[in-house]
């Protein structure tokens, strides 16, 4: 029996390793060099190039390195039968909250324009009101949105959340559907997105999305690059009826060097860290997942591939 990472960076190794010590009686191999790939009946992966996961015979499962599924989903040869298993867990959830919770205080704040007042040598007292009165939305009420939204709340903003079906969170204004949407745009003065990606989020992040907003509101997108029609941003920021935006994920990542996000004054690009996972805490909970896996266990992360997260 073995099992074979695919992280396709420096880490790879490290992973490989991390994972054999958890499981010491499944051979843990490298994507690269596989051996005999009959053997092979779990895949822990991010991003497998499409057709790569058909190529192993008799594989039972397969990892995601990560919350999201669908860098796996988006493969056209993925074998139908096979059963999917996220990677979320206590280490993943702190630093999402750590990201969003500093990128809202900075928006809320108004860091930038701070920032941009100091380069100017301007004494520039800029008043901005306390988070009671300053309105927070959360896009997508799942494992992460949810803890996302209680913190948040914690520190005192007045938190509101969407998702696609009726959710209750003590604190959290909740609001789900069509409807839904349409209520919670206007009041949203800073937006998160913690989507998952699916054919109907694709491109929910658009010009249509962006002028339901109040003028100056600000943008956090910590879901997927998918989310965001990137053409759309630019125009809603020079205009002014965005603020600013923090992006942690593109459609390419890294974006191409001409890319406007690069140097445009109101937006902050972080490198997809908002809640990279690592092997030192990743490691545990995906050995454990496959534990509960092969003893015919529940599995909480298993995905319901209907709905695609």
């Amino acid at each position: 029996m073995a099992l074979v990472v695919r992280v396709g960076n420096a880490r790879a190794e490290w992973w490989r390793e991390k994972l054999q010590g958890l499981l010491p009686d499944i051979d843990c191999r490298d994507w690269e060099t596989p051996g005999d790939k009959a053997d092979v009946e779990y895949a822990v992966v991010w991003k497998p190039p499409p057709g790569g996961l058909r190529t192993f015979p008799n594989l039972k499962c397969v990892v995601s390195m990560g919350a999201g599924i669908d860098h796996v989903l988006v493969d056209p040869d993925l074998p139908k039968h096979l059963p999917v298993i996220r990677t979320v867990g206590d280490d993943l959830r702190q630093r999402m909250r750590e990201y969003v919770a500093l990128h809202v205080l900075r928006h809320h704040r108004r860091l930038p324009d701070i920032q941009a007042a100091q380069q100017r040598k301007a004494w520039d007292q800029i008043i901005t009101p306390p988070a009671p009165e300053r309105h927070v939305a959360v896009l997508g009420l799942g494992n992460m949105g949810a803890e996302v939204a209680r913190t948040l709340a914690g520190i005192g903003f007045a938190v509101h959340g969407w998702s696609r079906r009726p959710k209750d969170l003590n604190g959290i204004v909740c609001h789900h559907g069509e409807a839904g949407l349409a209520e919670l745009l206007p009041l949203a003065e800073i937006l998160i997105c913690l989507l998952p990606l699916t054919p109907a989020t694709e491109g929910i992040l658009n010009k249509s999305l962006f002028a339901q907003l109040p003028e100056g509101a600000a943008v956090i997108n910590v879901g997927r690059g998918g989310h965001l029609v990137e053409e759309d941003l630019v125009p809603a920021l020079d205009s002014g009826q965005l603020s600013g935006a923090t992006l942690d994920v593109l459609r390419q990542e890294p974006p191409p060097e001409d890319h406007p996000f690069w140097t445009h004054p109101k937006v902050l690009l972080t490198p997809h860290i908002a809640s990279l996972i690592d092997p030192e805490a990743g490691a545990k909970v995906i050995a454990e997942n496959i534990r509960r896996f092969r003893a015919g266990e529940p599995v909480p992360d298993l995905v319901d591939l209907e709905q695609g997260y």
